[in-house]
């Protein structure tokens, strides 16, 4: 299939290292999708916030078939190819009035694959707004490498260790992405990114993709796994998975709580700015 990007979207991706906002969810979809948060909110605390955090389609046939979206796919083959692995889903959701937020930081820094194409499709399925503490960028700082992070463990960071940059933020260049209930944004793995507390009346809740290109491959030699979207994977850097066949079963909710337990984390070394 052929990207639904312009060539004009394409060098604004790369110059900038986010692009948005694409409708890419009818209001239809958008009730449907919610049905997998319902059943999320239904669970045991401590259930729901690994089913938050990490590989949320193990556990939601509705969830795999967001991740698997051809409208989605469209737009992500643009920037990193015909050829799209899934390689982790998680909810981004926020209460109202709440203090969650997530700190500056990078999604290479954690993550441990290269090359870097890799691009989050990041879903709003409600109003992500500044009020609501949408998610923020800094055009351009893809390019400059990994920076210098600390683990802060923040209670109330979103991010499983509560990440951050550990320099200074050029807060004047900072752009609001701002999206309604159906569209996305698209973001580097590399550009530092944050969002701020909801200080709205509406849950902010968000649905973050990330998509690797079937070349990918996890630094010295570690297997992964990821679930084949689009295209073909003649690298096999990944052990290739499939999403879930149901909602909520048994059987996938015991490979999620596996999967979670070991989940991993490392940390990349900070590069130079090239």
């Amino acid at each position: 299939m052929a990207t639904s990007l312009s060539a004009a979207q394409i060098q604004a991706y790369k110059d900038n290292g986010v692009l948005f906002p694409f409708r890419v969810l009818d209001d239809a979809e958008i009730a449907t999708f919610l049905k997998a948060v319902e059943g999320i909110d239904a669970l045991s605390p401590d259930l729901r916030k690994g089913l938050l955090l990490h590989k949320s389609y193990y556990v939601s046939k509705l969830l795999t078939d967001l991740c698997k979206h051809p409208r989605i796919l469209d737009a992500v083959e643009g920037v990193i190819g015909p050829n799209i692995l899934v390689w982790g889903a998680n909810f981004f959701l926020k209460e109202p009035k709440s203090d969650a937020y997530v700190s500056w930081h990078q999604d290479a820094t954690y993550w441990g694959l290269e090359p870097s194409d890799i691009v989050t499709a990041w879903v709003a399925l409600s109003p992500s707004t500044v009020e609501s503490g949408c998610m923020r960028v800094v055009p351009g700082t893809h390019k400059g490498g990994i920076m210098a992070h600390k683990e802060t463990w923040a209670q109330d960071n979103l991010l499983s260790r509560g990440q951050e940059i550990a320099v200074d933020v050029d807060l004047d260049k900072v752009v609001d992405v701002v999206l309604k209930p159906g569209e996305m944004s698209l973001h580097h793995v590399d550009i530092a990114h944050n969002s701020e507390p909801n200080r709205s009346n509406h849950r902010r809740i968000g649905f973050a993709i990330r998509y690797v290109g079937a070349h990918v491959k996890q630094a010295g030699g570690v297997r992964d796994k990821a679930m084949l979207a689009r295209g073909e994977d003649r690298w096999h850097n990944f052990d290739l998975e499939g999403g879930a066949s149901g909602e909520f079963l048994p059987a996938d909710m015991a490979r999620h709580a596996a999967s979670w337990g070991g989940t991993r984390l490392a940390p990349k070394a900070p590069q130079k700015a090239s």
